[in-house]
């Protein structure tokens, strides 16, 4: 792949999620239109990526933990975001999954590949998000409000998501009679 591609697929990545989330809350313009910074970011990592990859090989576990780490702050910001825009607590939690994943899938059939939380294979990913974001929620409507009810629900995605590459935890895969 080019260097636009990679800028391309750098950004959808990026940005899709909260994009979605954004047009499901009715916020205009959504957030990268209000702060391009988010742009930016996105654009100077694929170039610096995009060159850094032909000198130095970044471990697959290494990009696993960085992405382990960006799942549990998107997923819990997402999440955030939603009920500060007054959606019910299950809208937030399910815009919080999109907004941690979404870039991920619109990149993955960019590509032409089976997105990555669709893979059988895969180790607890949405998942993660999905219980992270529940405590979030629950502490955030049943606790007064407080800046740590985030950490706690980065911290619940987090440590369930290198649990489960370490450990290989993941949901059952759906197995009809026939297939027995």
């Amino acid at each position: 792949m080019d260097l636009f591609g990679v800028m391309v697929l750098s950004l959808v990545t990026a940005v899709g999620g909260g994009t979605i989330r954004d047009l499901c809350l009715g916020v205009r313009p959504v957030f990268w239109i209000e702060q391009p910074h988010h742009v930016w970011t996105a654009l100077i990592a694929a170039v610096v990526t995009f060159v850094a990859a032909r000198f130095v090989h970044m471990p697959e576990k290494m990009l696993s933990i960085a992405d382990a780490f960006g799942l549990a702050l998107f997923g819990i910001a997402g999440t955030e975001k939603a009920l500060a825009f007054g959606a019910p607590g299950i809208v937030a939690i399910l815009l919080g999954i999109v907004t941690g994943v979404a870039g991920g899938i619109l990149r993955d059939v960019l590509r032409g590949e089976l997105p990555l939380v669709f893979q059988p294979d895969v180790n607890l990913y949405a998942t993660a998000v999905f219980v992270g974001a529940l405590v979030f929620v629950l502490l955030q409507k049943g606790l007064p409000v407080s800046e740590s009810h985030r950490y706690i629900g980065m911290g619940v995605i987090l440590v369930l998501r290198l649990a489960a590459m370490r450990w290989r935890l993941r949901l059952p895969t759906f197995r009809s009679r026939s297939q027995d």
